[in-house]
């Protein structure tokens, strides 16, 4: 597989670094060279969020991504500050719930996923993040179904281990879309 270089952006409490963290753990079951490097504001609820994940085969020579690969944007700020750095040829995955804006660039792929709206309805509150993985996953095929479920199970918390199955099910709404 070839480098997989991603920004994933959004608000504190939206659970950017969780994901980041999920797709670096992908890597690392698979035995891929990974970084994963978080970035947030003062405020960890409301505040901006985002991190870089890279998964290589070889050594990663830079953790800090300034031309993702994918995008993926969670809300209107992140969206605005990250739409433009991605690499011609590239792929933004956007919460369609909460952006209201369209791309004008005809050199990425643009996928509009309304993951919010789908996690309410689905009755998989909080977990609209991991949807956009599983539309990023449909889309790049960064990793097998067995690593995202070992890494799933990895990342989920002792204290939320009922949670691993409605991640699992968030995966498949986001594969589908």
């Amino acid at each position: 597989m070839k480098t997989l270089n991603a920004v994933l952006a959004g608000f504190g409490g939206q659970g950017i670094l969780f994901a980041g963290k999920v797709i670096a753990y992908c890597g690392l079951v698979e035995e891929r060279q990974v970084s994963w490097l978080p970035s947030y504001g003062p405020e960890m609820r409301g505040g901006t969020a985002n991190c870089s994940v890279c998964l290589a085969d070889e050594p990663i020579g830079s953790p800090l991504v300034v031309q993702p690969d994918v995008l993926i944007a969670m809300n209107n700020p992140s969206y605005d500050k990250f739409i433009d750095a991605v690499r011609p040829g590239g792929i933004a995955i956007v919460d369609s719930t909460l952006i209201d804006r369209k791309c004008d660039r005809e050199d990425i792929a643009v996928h509009y996923v309304p993951a919010t709206r789908l996690a309410d309805e689905q009755n998989l509150k909080g977990l609209a993040n991991i949807i956009l993985i599983g539309k990023m996953l449909a889309e790049t095929e960064f990793a097998s179904a067995d690593a995202v479920e070992k890494a799933i199970a990895k990342c989920v918390p002792p204290s939320k281990q009922h949670l691993i199955d409605a991640n699992l099910r968030a995966i498949e709404l986001g594969k589908n879309q």
